[in-house]
């Protein structure tokens, strides 16, 4: 797996595909390619990001990801990528001039030749920097720069927030298609209260790290991986409103034909279809004979979906640290 560096342990020189990169989709790809394919030895191809979000540290909003450190070396890796360099977003680094980022960051710690960005990028003390500024800069300083387009399909821009809105509409297919992958999140099973258990549909308890951009609250088919292996599930995200009303948004597991003790396992799962929104039942006997439906309709679906595209096992795509509450 490729290493996850600060700008001081990085290796130098390099060709960088500076931004965001949140969601890694084909736009995010094509700046990344033309980084790859600039880095004539001795030049060391490297994705370079911010952390925390900008908005995070200058307004105090959270910025949820689609991909968390972690996760995004894997999908780096196959793109001839060789390191990825988290530059620590602080208020001292936001009141740089575009002349100090280039100077201390891109030239003075990571030694670029070449940096590739999207036509969106601005950079610098309040966002004052643009595109023409980076390549003015950069050519006083022996740093190429090349600007690619932004992508667009027959609908819209591609962007990570067109991802997210799927997302949180719970349209799997429509994210996957424009991630280019199956949206998928991981976390670490630990013990609930076994209520699920008791009513005859054991779950597992996820806890995943509160930074990661997870779908629409409901009931979804999805597949659950443990182990290198593939299994069917049906999965809880949200609340409890029958069983308690004020509990925390939890992700809970059911695994379909399967008995596994996974207390302490990493799982990831990957969610395929909503099934239904989350409601409240008159009472326990009606919540049961609805999970019993939900896990027929999940089943199916599955079935019906497991010859379609690659099961391809996936990386780590856990995070760092665990933030959000289960029961």
């Amino acid at each position: 797996m490729i290493p996850l560096r600060r700008p001081d342990q990085a290796q130098t020189p390099t060709a960088i595909a500076l931004g965001s990169f949140d969601g890694l989709h084909e736009g995010h790809r094509r700046v990344i390619a033309a980084a790859v394919d600039g880095a004539a030895p001795p030049l060391v191809p490297t994705v370079v990001s911010f952390w925390p979000h900008p908005r995070e540290v200058l307004f105090g909003e959270p910025r949820l990801r689609l991909d968390l450190p972690a996760e995004k070396l894997h999908l780096l890796e196959p793109l001839g990528i060789r390191q990825l360099v988290l530059v620590p977003f602080t208020p001292a680094l936001a009141a740089l001039s575009p002349e100090a980022f280039v100077e201390q960051v891109l030239v003075g710690q990571l030694q670029a030749r070449l940096v590739v960005v999207g036509e969106n990028f601005r950079f610098g003390q309040g966002r004052c920097g643009d595109t023409e500024a980076l390549e003015r800069i950069g050519a006083r300083h022996g740093m190429a720069v090349r600007v690619l387009p932004m992508l667009s399909d027959s609908r819209e821009r591609l962007s990570s927030s067109r991802i997210r809105r799927a997302l949180a509409a719970g349209a799997l297919a429509e994210a996957a298609q424009l991630l280019g992958r199956p949206y998928r999140f991981g976390g670490r099973v630990v013990r609930g209260r076994g209520l699920g258990r008791e009513l005859g549909w054991p779950t597992a308890n996820l806890q995943v790290d509160g930074r990661k951009f997870l779908p629409q609250e409901g009931v979804y088919a999805a597949w659950v991986w443990h182990q290198g292996e593939r299994l069917e599930g049906v999965m809880n995200l949200g609340p409890q409103p029958t069983v308690d009303p004020t509990a925390p948004s939890a992700v809970e597991v059911h695994l379909l034909g399967r008995q596994l003790q996974l207390e302490g396992a990493e799982l990831t799962v990957e969610p395929v279809a909503l099934l239904r929104h989350q409601q409240r039942f008159d009472s326990l006997d009606a919540l049961v004979a609805q999970i019993a439906v939900d896990a027929q309709r999940a089943e199916a679906l599955l079935v019906s979906a497991a010859g379609v595209g690659v099961a391809q096992a996936p990386g780590d795509e856990g995070g760092d640290g665990t933030q959000q509450q289960n029961p």
